[in-house]
């Protein structure tokens, strides 16, 4: 089985959140499983964090290009399945139309997650404009009345970097956000971004006293896993029904495609990733 890992960051410019992920890769997906790690391309941030360049509508309606690309690259190129590693979960939606492989989300599958772990869904994050999206989000996966209090962390992506060497105080400043989302009646947390999750996982932080601290990258890894299956086993895959469902005719979609300046069908030999090291199942980063 192959995985496209998508991520909102430019993710070869952040090697240390980009070695954590390979590690913690090799800790989740099935030894049979290849994870192939793709990021945003290198001149889309001025930073090597998107940072408010994701938090404003139309800049993150902007990137979700590069997450459709990626879906119809994927399928191409012969993966089995798609990992959206953002919890804004951007492009989910319309790459879910165009391709017939599972397409799944950080944040839905983190959502979903947590709402078989617990009764009301706590968020700790750094990035706080995207609390509307999350909400609406939550909302169309049917989860909008459990999901509570949003709470952001004093530490942003340089401190949660900088945490991988030096763990404690990004460890104290998420137990300090995560006990007063708790207070705020949450009973499992989702960690709002990718960064702080894999950290958190990096350093073993599953719990608050008796409350889950979900695994989103795990859960995203597994529910890929486990959809590819599914279809496999069971001949079970996406619904084609209604507006935000059905599969456009192909012909429509590579015309359009070509009309606004896009390539009509990415070519999957431009899946060119640089290998890393790790088990056979975590092979390259672009």
């Amino acid at each position: 089985m192959k995985i496209w890992h998508q991520s909102l960051t430019s993710i070869e410019s952040v090697i240390p959140y980009r070695d954590a992920v390979i590690k913690h890769i090799d800790r989740v997906a099935r030894p049979d499983v290849e994870v192939v790690l793709h990021g945003m391309s290198k001149d889309t941030y001025p930073t090597n964090y998107p940072g408010h360049f994701i938090t404003y509508s139309y800049l993150q309606n902007l990137h979700r290009e590069q997450f459709i690309r990626g879906a119809l690259m994927a399928e191409s190129a012969g993966y089995d399945a798609m990992f959206i590693g953002t919890i804004p979960d951007v492009g989910l939606l319309e790459a879910r139309t165009l391709v017939d492989i599972p397409v799944v989300g950080y944040g839905q599958a983190s959502f979903h997650m947590a709402s078989m772990l617990g009764d009301r869904i706590g968020i700790v994050n750094f990035l706080e404009p995207l609390a509307d999206e999350l909400r609406e989000n939550a909302e169309r996966y049917g989860l909008g009345k459990k999901l509570g209090p949003i709470i952001q962390t004093e530490v942003g992506f340089n401190e949660v970097l900088a945490g991988f060497e030096n763990p404690e105080p990004v460890i104290v400043s998420f137990q300090k956000a995560a006990e007063k989302a708790i207070e705020e009646g949450a009973d499992v947390i989702v960690p709002g971004e990718g960064p702080m999750n894999v950290f958190l996982a990096t350093n073993g932080v599953s719990r608050i006293g008796d409350v889950p601290v979900v695994d989103s990258f795990a859960a995203g890894v597994k529910l890929c896993e486990s959809l590819v299956d599914l279809r496999k086993n069971s001949g079970v895959y996406m619904t084609r029904r209604g507006y935000y469902n059905a599969k456009p005719p192909k012909e429509a979609v590579a015309r359009l495609r070509e009309l606004y300046g896009l390539e009509a069908i990415p070519d999957p030999k431009k899946d060119d990733g640089l290998p890393v090291r790790g088990r056979k199942n975590t092979s390259a980063v672009t």
